[in-house]
């Protein structure tokens, strides 16, 4: 025990001590700080370019074939009505006039024609802007709003479900669970490439053979396993402590909706699942990216076998709308229940709320299975793999070299 605390806070304060992990863990929160801030202002900025079109000032003509225009609103616009439909092209063409907007019999069935002088690839939209605003302010006199808002899609709704005769927000309902699922995504994609390393650091700088000679190499590998879990947990605080303190100061500039604790619904049997299938599918993914860190004789040669891993462990993720349409379907199944694919899929369906507790059982089950086993594979991996500097041990060699023992 006293050794391997001893390899679990060298490995945490080692770890602790690198620019990259602290760097990694402040770039997440960065990235999506500066993804809201460039989406925030290009909106505000695309509003009020999209206004100032509107009240842009240009000469133009119009000719009203559908009888819809008010003469007194094209006035307004300092705009004139003529019946000489090429004169006013021709004239759009030669410069002497900025637009000509002619508005056919049938606007059912036929389109507004704008003839303009190019004002810039975002200017020319003013053009249509001020055609339909002049439509617009004709037609508004003679609908009653209540027929307006319907037109123009501005009518508000309000809607109420209920599951098993109890009020239900099927999006509310996902929020708490679903957090497991995207804190895994996030510790897999951001911190998977240092459990692959984590057992080949000391292998490639030839140091391995000191270490082992004081402590057993089952003791190294569970320290260094414990280690990771620790600083995944780390990660998630750095990650999510500058979420949280941005949204709380800045959600009403960036306006951000308000989320109260309150409202969001914590059905404990959910959460407990999706704890569950958080917790051994890490165990999983560590054990199995431990391993082939322990089995191959250098970083770069496991950077090869990372890529396989991730497509396994996100390429359910393609079939995200089968998981919620359709999660009796056989592919489902399959994938909910293949240790290598199932923490996506189970997690995903806990979050919506689709698996029954059977199901949701029965993957923990695997879960829990295949993590022990591929924890007991990464530390055989590591017996007899520590020492092997030029070739990759199989799992054929170890449950060999068991057998002879």
């Amino acid at each position: 025990m006293y050794n391997l605390g001893t390899v679990f806070r060298f490995e945490v304060k080692r770890t602790l001590k690198k620019k990259s992990f602290w760097i990694m863990a402040a770039a997440f929160p960065v990235i999506i700080g500066l993804v809201f801030t460039i989406v925030f202002f290009s909106n505000q900025a695309t509003d009020k370019a999209a206004a100032n079109t509107k009240n842009q000032k240009f000469s133009f003509e119009i000719t009203d074939e559908s009888g819809v225009v008010d003469k007194k609103i094209v006035q307004q616009f300092g705009a004139s009505e003529t019946n000489d439909r090429q004169t006013a092209i021709h004239d759009v063409i030669s410069g002497k006039l900025d637009a000509y907007f002619y508005y056919p019999k049938d606007l059912a069935h036929d389109k507004v024609q704008i003839y303009a002088k190019d004002a810039g690839l975002f200017d020319n939209g003013r053009y249509q802007a001020v055609a339909q605003v002049i439509l617009q302010q004709s037609v508004a006199p003679n609908v009653d709003p209540q027929t307006t808002a319907v037109l123009q899609n501005t009518v508000g709704f309000d809607s109420t479900t209920y599951k098993d005769g109890v009020e239900f927000n099927g999006f509310k309902q996902l929020i708490a669970p679903g957090v497991f699922l995207i804190l895994f995504y996030i510790l897999i994609a951001m911190f998977g490439n240092q459990m692959l390393t984590s057992t080949t650091e000391e292998k490639e700088n030839r140091v391995i053979e000191m270490i082992l000679t004081a402590i057993k190499a089952r003791t190294l590998i569970i320290g260094k396993i414990l280690s990771l879990l620790v600083l995944a947990l780390i990660q998630v605080v750095v990650i999510l402590t500058p979420i949280v303190i941005a949204y709380i100061f800045l959600h009403n500039t960036l306006s951000l909706p308000n989320i109260s604790l309150n409202d969001i619904p914590f059905d404990p049997v959910r959460i407990i699942i999706a704890a569950l299938m958080f917790i051994f599918s890490f165990l999983l993914f560590t054990g199995l990216l431990v391993a082939i860190g322990a089995a191959v004789p250098t970083a770069k040669e496991a950077s090869g076998f990372f890529g396989v891993v991730m497509i396994c462990l996100f390429g359910p993720l393609y079939a995200v709308t089968l998981f919620i349409s359709a999660p009796e379907s056989d592919l489902v199944r399959f994938l909910s229940f293949f240790p290598l694919t199932a923490p996506i899929p189970l997690m995903l369906r806990n979050a919506v709320g689709n698996i029954s507790i059977g199901d949701a059982t029965l993957g923990i089950i695997i879960l829990i299975v295949s993590a022990v086993i591929a924890l007991m594979v990464a530390v055989r991996m590591f017996q007899f793999g520590a020492l092997e500097y030029s070739r990759r041990i199989g799992l054929g060699a170890i449950f060999q070299k068991r057998s002879n023992k």
